[in-house]
């Protein structure tokens, strides 16, 4: 399998910056879904980061609970609410999202999961899956078949191994997400030290990011970020290069101000905006 570094060069090449002329309405919209009792901070990471990645709209969709908070963390994300207090229970919506970010914070209460097979069974709209939405796949793979072509998967090292099963050494985890990608035409985002995304045949390898990273909601900044970048009509697979490589980026650009051990992931939001700007300078 060939491998490509995401270095700086490559990133460049497929850049989109902003043009004088846009507006919101052609900038994307994004919907992010998930959250439940006492896990709505991911999505709050999740949105906020989607908005600071160039979005021009990003709606929320989380069960009640979430509304308030979501709702005052950003007055520029709008809010749609489940029927269910707790936890997601139907995923309805009547806007047209250009991409969809799941997954993150969203439990897997059977009432969750019959959830999100309805909609996986109605959607056409290009997906990223998150968290507890790769754990529900992991235990009914046979869901795997509704996904749309080039669905990204971004799943963390326990997340791969309940979707794959174990292995014995790195070249035949990295050989098993092929085979499962190309059987299945997705992306894998495998997130570690460095992320790699495999796209069938190939292996890109992520060049920016450290130990910092290596906190809690980092994920979920990351799939606000690519989810962005796919609302803003990046192909799938320039998404999660250009996202990974930002996303590391921002811990390497903050390194020196915050050190290891006090940088979070809203760090990691706050630095986008240096991110973008190095690639412009």
């Amino acid at each position: 399998m060939k491998t490509i570094l995401v270095t700086k060069e490559k990133i460049l090449e497929i850049y989109k910056p902003i043009f004088n002329e846009t507006h919101k309405g052609i900038q994307g919209h994004a919907l992010i879904i998930g959250g439940s009792y006492g896990k709505i901070g991911s999505i709050v990471l999740s949105t906020k980061a989607c908005l600071k990645s160039g979005c021009g709209l990003v709606t929320s969709f989380v069960p009640k609970c979430g509304y308030d908070i979501v709702q005052i963390s950003f007055p520029e994300a709008m809010v749609l609410t489940d029927a269910n207090k707790k936890y997601i229970s139907k995923i309805e919506f009547e806007i047209i999202p250009k991409a969809i970010g799941i997954g993150m914070g969203m439990g897997q209460e059977e009432i969750t999961q019959k959830a999100f097979y309805h909609f996986l069974k109605t959607n056409k709209t290009q997906l990223l899956i998150d968290a507890d939405g790769i754990n529900i796949l992991s235990a009914n793979k046979h869901w795997i078949s509704l996904l749309p072509k080039k669905t990204i998967l971004t799943p963390h090292f326990k997340e791969l191994e309940r979707l794959l099963g174990k292995w014995n050494s790195e070249e035949e985890k990295l050989e098993m997400v092929k085979d499962f990608s190309t059987k299945n035409n997705m992306i894998i985002v495998v997130k570690g030290a460095p992320t790699i995304i495999i796209d069938g045949q190939n292996s890109y390898k992520n060049t920016t990011g450290n130990a910092a990273l290596a906190t809690a909601g980092s994920g979920d900044v990351l799939s606000g970020i690519i989810t962005s970048l796919l609302a803003q009509s990046y192909e799938p697979i320039e998404a999660s290069k250009l996202g990974v490589y930002l996303h590391g980026l921002t811990a390497d650009l903050a390194l020196p101000e915050t050190g290891y051990q006090s940088f979070t992931a809203s760090a990691i939001i706050d630095y986008l905006g240096k991110a973008f700007l190095s690639l412009e300078n």
